[in-house]
């Protein structure tokens, strides 16, 4: 996607040249938002609200029942589709669409149990559909839910292809369950505890319009292009699918170990783990190994380290915060289905700073 604005407000990074020069001005993005979000709280209801989450987090949670909770979230795989349109490639996406609703529901410790989807499309074809019907098959096996409905919406005056007419947008909303006394807020974070990493597979689905940019415009590259140091075409870098974390993080949060936080890493960067608190600071003192595709994004767009960071995941797809003792316990179980995760750094007492290495945010 080329930009996670959520509209139940969140942490407002900084303004991104590169990324603005673009065509996305995060800073713009963030205060339209804002607007959205000041006309919806003031929705009037005759009974009394049921969210138990805080604005701002990964998912919302609505009370149904004394101790159990719907959490649920919306997403879509953005920019990234064009790149699929342009290859011809479609089977992968819908994985996309699905990480990026479970990964943000597993967040405030639910169970993700189903999405439902949305497809638009400028021209009606069995053939793509079912391509990319694959993709959303693979990635709900995957996270371990189902896909019991959906809208498909034949939209010729409002989707454009890359090229026409086979132009689509896909988007989800997935709903879990959570028990209300269990849920992961982020409120028990405390200075002294240790932050683990998980790897990401690449972009995931997130700053695709830079990314572009950067490859297929300064770069001069084709989507069959293997440009040195990056190993791979550029298609095949692009479209590689979003990790999904479900099974990773129901597994750590099944455990004996005690998780004070969790955090979908996606447009942002680590700049978005001040959501989980505000009141304690993150360093990031060993980030996991930055990836080829975001090398050469930097390499070839010329785009500032600081922004890569306020951009990108740059190889970290997930977060956890468990106490300083309990980190060795908590790779293990996450390293289990993620090989390459590791401790990345500490929990400070810098209220809402986030530092990587000798970055400062």
């Amino acid at each position: 996607m080329a930009l996670r604005a959520r509209r139940r407000g969140g942490y407002a990074g900084a303004v991104t040249d590169a990324y603005a020069k673009a065509g996305v001005d995060i800073q713009r993005s963030d205060d339209a938002v804002g607007s959205l979000v000041g006309v919806l709280k003031g929705i009037s209801l005759d009974q009394p609200s049921r969210s138990v989450v805080p604005s701002g987090h990964y998912a919302s949670v609505l009370r149904v029942a004394p101790n159990l909770g719907i959490a649920l979230c919306t997403d879509g795989v953005g920019s990234k589709l064009v790149v699929a349109e342009q290859a011809d490639r479609l089977e992968t996406v819908g994985i996309d669409c699905i990480a990026m609703n479970v990964n943000d529901l597993v967040c405030v410790g639910a169970e993700p149990i189903a999405m439902v989807d949305y497809l638009a499309v400028e021209v009606p074809d069995g053939e793509r559909l079912a391509r990319i019907a694959q993709g959303l098959r693979d990635g709900a096996e995957q996270a371990n839910i189902e896909i019991p409905g959906g809208e498909l919406a034949v939209l010729p005056e409002v989707i454009r292809g890359h090229p026409s007419p086979g132009g689509f947008d896909l988007c989800g909303t997935a709903i879990g369950t959570v028990a209300i006394d269990e849920i992961i807020l982020g409120d028990r974070i405390r200075p002294g505890q240790a932050i683990v990493g998980v790897p990401s597979n690449g972009l995931h689905s997130n700053g695709y319009t830079l990314a572009r940019r950067a490859l297929l415009e300064d770069g001069g590259l084709g989507l069959d292009d293997t440009p040195d140091g990056l190993g791979e075409t550029v298609a095949d870098a692009l479209l590689e699918p979003t990790a999904i974390y479900v099974r990773a993080a129901l597994d750590l949060i099944r455990s004996d170990i005690p998780v004070t936080g969790l955090a979908h890493i996606t447009g942002g960067g680590v700049l978005n783990l001040p959501r989980l608190n505000t009141e304690v600071g993150y360093a990031i003192d060993e980030p996991l190994p930055v990836l080829p595709v975001f090398e050469a994004v930097q390499r070839l767009g010329g785009v500032d380290e600081r922004e890569m960071w306020e951009v990108f995941n740059m190889g970290c797809g997930f977060i956890a915060v468990v106490p300083e003792d309990r980190a060795d316990d908590a790779v293990a179980v996450l390293a289990a289905h993620h090989p390459g995760t590791r401790r990345v750094g500490t929990i400070t007492d810098a209220a809402g700073v986030v530092t990587v290495r000798d970055l400062r945010f």
